[in-house]
């Protein structure tokens, strides 16, 4: 968890109680469609959840998503409660492959651990340099 260097940034926007859902405002256009846990032993979905400061809530990952929404929910098997999370919450997600959601952005905005002050924006290099 301490090596990872990218994460996205979204908002929850709903609640579907009765599936024991969040809804936030990042789909697989956000994350990427990369599913590369699904095969291994522990699966992370599209990515774990952490609060805004990048700490990861107990069992919580992006488990679903479509492409301009991501579902949260408690991994396979866990049994805790889903955080109490209001909307318009900011949430964290670390995503599985780093290479390819860091491709979905046309920038990156640049904070150090937990702080949310952007410190930098780079901006991305599109296509394959000769």
């Amino acid at each position: 968890m301490d090596d990872i260097a990218i994460s996205v940034f979204c908002s929850v926007i709903g609640h579907q109680r009765d599936k024991n859902w969040i809804i936030v405002d990042a789909g697989w256009m956000a994350m990427s469609r990369d599913r590369g846990t699904a095969k291994q032993k522990i699966d992370q979905g599209y990515g774990i959840v952490c609060d805004a400061r990048g700490k990861p809530y107990p069992e919580l990952i992006m488990a679903d998503a479509n492409q301009e929404h991501g579902i949260l929910a408690l991994r396979p098997g866990a049994r805790g409660p889903l955080p109490d999370l209001p909307l318009g919450a900011l949430v964290r997600i670390l995503p599985n492959h780093a290479c390819a959601t860091a491709a979905q952005h046309s920038a990156y905005q640049v904070v150090r651990g937990e702080s949310d002050e952007i410190r930098a924006t780079w901006p991305r290099i599109g296509g394959w340099q000769a």
